[in-house]
């Protein structure tokens, strides 16, 4: 009987339990929680909604705990601050080598505690690929660049918008022609050239009109006296980080980018010891190309145009030939004011060929894909060993769009501890499925609403793969110090992406990405910084009305909520795409529609 009896009560106790549970789960956001409105004939308000933000796992705090800190807006004058770029703080830091435009980050007592203001009369970008040729005049109001470079169509003002004809320094006509030139050279359309370099980006129109021939771009350039740059080409809705050729290496691992270009970049490509083209060379792939337009090359029906003497152009290209062979490139054509090399499959002709130059050498250390906060090296940065002449140094790659689902080299190969492909082959499952839960909480997820995409840990690229159908693009960014770098992985899948430390800002401009997804970002950083400044970052980048996904434990997304309620953000957290019982939740937030006014003082 007693037996029975215990028995009974526990039974009822399990479906007590149950019930409760059923009753309390949420598994989806009314559509009206994510604003869809992107029309921008008038100005994009936030949902006022009412949401109902409970979870099936409470997490008590202390009542002091519970009130939320309630962040002030930023004086207007910071509606486009880049703390790590920031120009005044520059001025303390050496001309010399481009340092004082290379990333000085604000110590902990500088930091701002307030949320960055959109200016006056700020719209919702338009859909893509309308954004490639047009924006909102008010979301960037600079028109410096429709001046200076009028006659090189980088960009025009037309009443309440800007237009951008898709020209630049060496392509007036139009950067569609400009490749068309590149594409008679050397092949763009077949699938092995994926992922390019634009080193002193412009606008970015190069990059924006290789998206139609499937090639992604990562373009940079300094906040520099050619004002916004970068932060047209993200308006525009193509991939561009703050950055510069200076003393660092650039944020990107070795043998990353199928093409690396120049146009009129002022990069001093034959001076430093060829500092800068043996960077180039350390991310270039095997067999990868070099393409550089503009001074010196063609320099003797140019010169009188660019103001200098023929002495001094024929010096800078002859060493830029001799510098090129020391590097054991091939030049592949000089046509016009096209000039295109060519890296090496492997390093078995340049080992042998040091015997016939003092420098570069072979660096003798194998940290090529260090690359945060990394001074550049005047080696040559090696490549994987081969056993024939044939061989492509750390292994062939498939053609796109094969190879963003094939187990990439540096997995089959086993240079990255821990990860074998089936761990891969999960990983492209447990994304898509992920994807798919999103999408139920997120409908406008598969649309034109999101187009700059930001994964804060991206692992081995899953959730970018996951979106590869959708007109969007994603920043995969590998946090510096990671068990695993993955960031060649995601590179060798025909993905862009960066290093980050997320205890310091990221090299953009605010209200530049539409979507950012965080995976276990906030558990990773608890314990290294505020996570209170890594939350207000995430609010400078985002744009009004722009969505935030986190994945974490319960716990932490306790915490995060907390803080955002003080943000102007509306947030729930969601359950895990397998059920309620898993303690892992998903915070889904949108950021409230506000802008700076006009009279605010500076």
């Amino acid at each position: 009987m007693c037996v029975t009896l215990t028995i009974g009560v526990i039974g009822l106790c399990v479906t007590s339990y149950i019930l409760g549970a059923w009753q309390g789960t949420s598994n989806s956001i009314k559509p009206s929680f994510i604003s869809t409105k992107t029309r921008c004939d008038d100005l994009v308000r936030s949902s006022g909604a009412h949401l109902d933000f409970q979870a099936h796992h409470q997490v008590d705090f202390n009542e002091s705990s519970l009130a939320p800190e309630k962040f002030p807006p930023c004086q207007l004058k910071y509606s486009e601050y880049t703390p790590c770029q920031d120009p005044r703080r520059a001025r303390k830091f050496p001309k010399k080598m481009m340092q004082y435009r290379e990333r000085h980050c604000p110590k902990k007592q500088d930091l701002l505690r307030c949320l960055i203001p959109a200016p006056p009369g700020y719209k919702n970008p338009f859909e893509w690929p309308k954004s490639r040729d047009y924006a909102w005049y008010n979301n960037i109001p600079h028109r410096e660049l429709s001046i200076e470079k009028a006659v090189q169509n980088w960009i025009q003002v037309e009443g309440d918008l800007l237009r951008f004809p898709g020209g630049g320094t060496m392509f007036p006509l139009g950067a569609d022609a400009y490749i068309d030139d590149i594409n008679a050279l050397i092949p763009l359309n077949d699938g092995n050239i994926r992922t390019a370099l634009d080193t002193g980006c412009g606008v970015a129109s190069w990059g924006a009109y290789l998206m139609k021939r499937n090639i992604i771009t990562m373009s940079f350039a300094p906040r520099d006296s050619h004002e916004a740059q970068v932060q047209f080409a993200l308006e525009r809705g193509v991939p561009a980080m703050i950055g510069v050729m200076g003393t660092e290496r650039i944020p990107y691992p070795a043998r990353a980018f199928d093409m690396a270009h120049c146009s009129r970049c002022l990069i001093p490509w034959n001076k430093l010891d060829g500092v800068y083209l043996i960077e180039v060379d350390r991310v270039l792939r095997p067999g990868g190309y070099w393409i550089l337009s503009g001074p010196p090359i063609h320099w003797k029906r140019l010169f009188k145009g660019w103001e200098r003497t023929e002495e001094d152009l024929k010096q800078e290209q002859d060493e830029i030939e001799d510098l090129a062979k020391r590097l054991c490139w091939k030049k592949v054509v000089e046509k016009g004011d096209l000039a295109i090399w060519q890296k090496p499959i492997n390093h078995i002709e340049c080992v042998d060929s040091r015997k016939a130059y003092d420098a570069p050498q072979i660096c003798k250390g194998n940290d090529v894909d260090s690359a945060w906060y990394k001074n550049m090296e005047t080696c040559i940065s090696p490549l994987p060993d081969v056993k024939s002449e044939d061989e492509v140094a750390g292994g062939a790659l498939e053609q796109w769009p094969k190879r963003a689902s094939v187990v990439p080299p540096r997995i089959t190969r086993g240079t990255i501890p821990g990860l074998t492909p089936e761990k891969f082959q999960e990983d492209i499952k447990l994304w898509s499925e992920r994807v798919d839960h999103y999408k139920k909480l997120i409908p406008p997820l598969g649309k034109k609403r999101y187009r700059n995409v930001m994964d804060m840990n991206a692992g081995m690229g899953g959730f970018a793969a996951a979106l590869l159908k959708y007109p969007l693009w994603v920043m995969n960014v590998v946090p510096s110090g990671s068990p695993h770098d993955t960031l060649g992985v995601i590179y060798e899948r025909g993905f862009i992406g960066t290093y980050q430390d997320w205890c310091e800002a990221f090299s953009t401009y605010p209200r530049t990405y539409d979507l950012i997804h965080a995976d276990y970002i906030f558990s990773s950083y608890q314990d290294r910084c505020d996570i209170t400044y890594i939350l207000l970052e995430m609010d400078r980048i985002l744009r009004p009305e722009g969505t935030v996904i986190i994945r974490d434990t319960v716990e932490v997304l306790g915490k995060v909520q907390a803080i955002t309620e003080g943000m102007r953000w509306k947030s729930q957290i969601m359950d895990h795409e397998s059920g309620p019982f898993n303690p892992e939740k998903i915070l889904v937030a949108v950021k409230t529609y506000w802008a700076g006014e006009p009279a605010q003082k500076q």
